[in-house]
């Protein structure tokens, strides 16, 4: 440890090379000219806050006066968001494994990146234009749209986690004979599963929320009704739609609870429920691990 230490006796932590000290001040003067060329004051920003105090005073009390045109909004974008990420999660799980350099040779894994790589390229928003333009209005081009994007977002994390699991398991199951589909099965996929369950349940999630998003540009989902609420300047039921958003998120949140309880700690629903009201009481939070692998087995 005496050897590290810097003859002055003083070590520096945060010391940086005169070329990073350089980096930092271009990129400091660059924030600062591209604030100027965007036309950035403090003076826009104050007559904005006042704007935004007015916009959501007329935002409340949110008006839930129509029922219908509100939840057949939300039922779309909830389908859309199912059909895709069903869709890009099916896709997303070979092209992933492709994708993995520790698996598959060069001239297999880096087409199947560049296809991930495409995915990830444009955003949602500009590959549903695409696909209204090609498909018509409707939910269809949002299914297809999402389902691009979860193949991007998944595929690239599914070829990640699978090039970061332990060989040894693989080599081990491969040396007993068996085939390159229980390689795959037996030596892979108990390594990832439990992040892929994770990264699944996140797409959803996210292409829940992105349903909105391309329902804009007239692709399906509640997205196209916030956008005639805003053109209508029907503010109060533009916050009933945001707040019933916000309540099915959280609801989202919940579910992916109840997923990885059931496919990570396999247990069933009963189970699953005494252990959130016992977590809402404040009991079984110090619960040994112990005592909650003989519930799993059990």
């Amino acid at each position: 440890m005496a050897g590290m230490i810097p003859p002055g006796g003083r070590t520096r932590p945060f010391a940086m090379s005169g070329r990073a000290k350089a980096g930092v001040l271009l990129l400091l003067a660059y924030t600062i000219y591209a604030g100027a060329q965007l036309d950035f004051s403090w003076a826009r920003f104050e007559s904005g806050m006042g704007h935004a105090s007015t916009f959501l005073s007329r935002m409340f009390p949110p008006n839930f006066e129509k029922p219908d045109t509100l939840w057949k909004g939300i039922a779309e974008s909830l389908e859309i968001a199912v059909l895709a990420s069903m869709l890009g999660v099916l896709i997303a799980l070979p092209i992933g494994l492709l994708g993995a350099r520790n698996m598959m040779p060069a001239w297999v894994s880096w087409p199947a990146r560049a296809v991930v790589a495409l995915c990830r390229a444009l955003h949602p928003v500009i590959v549903a234009i695409l696909f209204v333009k090609a498909v018509g209005f409707g939910a269809l081009a949002g299914i297809l749209a999402l389902t691009v994007a979860s193949i991007g977002f998944i595929g690239k994390l599914f070829t990640e986690a699978i090039e970061e699991i332990s060989l040894k398991q693989v080599e081990a199951v491969r040396a007993s004979g068996a085939s390159f589909a229980n390689v795959i099965i037996f030596g892979v996929l108990p390594q990832v599963f439990a992040r892929f369950i994770g990264f699944a349940t996140y797409q959803f999630d996210s292409n829940l929320r992105n349903s909105t998003m391309v329902g804009i540009v007239g692709a399906g989902g509640v997205g196209g009704t916030l956008f005639s609420a805003f053109q209508r300047f029907d503010y109060d039921f533009v916050s009933a739609i945001l707040l019933t958003l916000i309540a099915i998120i959280m609801l989202g949140e919940i579910l992916a609870g109840f997923v990885r309880a059931v496919f990570l700690d396999n247990l069933g629903f009963e189970r699953i429920l005494q252990g959130r009201m016992a977590g809402a009481r404040g009991v079984g939070s110090t619960r040994a691990p112990v005592a909650r692998k003989a519930e799993v087995e059990e």
